[in-house]
């Protein structure tokens, strides 16, 4: 690269204005926002076969193969509704976090006040190895998923979430949606990730707990019948295995809350559930 060469640039640079930085900044802002909504999706892999689709019809043209650019040149103008088809669940995901950030701001429910119970309800399933699903609605609203299920609008309490999923229980197979300091509903029917990366070892409940995140803002904790393991999914990402006391820690950050030490209660502060492991919805 010869000194002509670097003054042709330095020529160029000196025609950009300010406005013209500004407009190239935004564009690869919203260029680097879209590639980590499809960042580890199946939307990544749709987007690599439409580069090569473009690629395709591009170099068809310089290179002169007539019929191949006819058949591209003729498709590619239905690539848009294509897309609208193909990315409609990342589409809606990236408008909710848009309409979250501009105008949910402030719209915040008082998690960490009632939380503490989800935290010990958790501890008590895992020590049982009960299966359970509950989700936290945090900007997103979680009405569609709510009347899925049966309507409670209950004071969230640990005694209630332990009868609501004690295995024969009428209301156990589902996930409980709640909101704010209260229960929603419960017996609840989320949707089930489809992300082709996901471990093959998560079954249907952890898949919905995932799924929730992927949909929604909702942060969603599955406890294992399996091995009582705990997990938490948030931004379509789960994380297993956590302790009790990190679980606390990671709903007191999701919140923006401090949440102080917490005494666990022994395993004996209720009755055995009868009935063993659970089958149904989630398991």
């Amino acid at each position: 690269m010869g000194a002509a060469h670097w003054h042709e640039i330095w020529l160029s640079l000196r025609h950009l204005t300010p406005l013209a930085v500004l407009d190239i900044l935004l564009v690869a802002a919203v260029l680097y926002q879209c590639l980590l909504l499809v960042r580890g999706t199946r939307a990544s892999q749709v987007l690599l076969g439409i580069f090569l689709l473009v690629l395709a019809y591009y170099g068809s043209q310089w290179v002169g193969l007539a019929m191949l650019h006819w058949l591209l040149s003729t498709a590619l103008p239905y690539l848009f509704i294509a897309i609208l088809v193909l990315f409609q669940s990342e589409i809606r995901t990236g408008l909710a976090k848009i309409g979250r950030s501009t105008l949910g701001l402030a719209r915040d429910h008082d998690a960490g006040e009632s939380y503490e119970d989800v935290v010990l309800a958790a501890n008590y399933f895992s020590s049982r190895k009960i299966g359970a699903l509950m989700v936290l609605e945090r900007q997103t609203g979680l009405r569609t998923y709510i009347e899925s299920g049966v309507p409670l609008q209950a004071h969230l309490s640990y005694d209630l979430l332990i009868t609501i999923f004690r295995p024969g229980a009428p209301l156990h197979d589902g996930a409980v949606v709640i909101r704010g300091n209260r229960i929603a509903a419960a017996a609840c029917f989320l949707p089930i990730s489809t992300n082709p990366l996901l471990s093959p070892q998560w079954g249907t409940r952890h898949r919905a707990a995932i799924g929730i995140s992927e949909e929604t803002d909702a942060v969603a904790i599955a406890v294992s019948e399996a091995h009582g393991g705990i997990s938490l999914a948030a931004g379509g990402k789960l994380e297993p295995d956590l302790s009790v006391e990190r679980l606390r820690q990671r709903l007191g950050e999701l919140f923006r809350q401090y949440l102080p030490p917490l005494a666990l209660p022994t395993t004996q502060s209720h009755p055995p559930a009868d009935g063993g492991s659970s089958q149904g919805m989630y398991s």
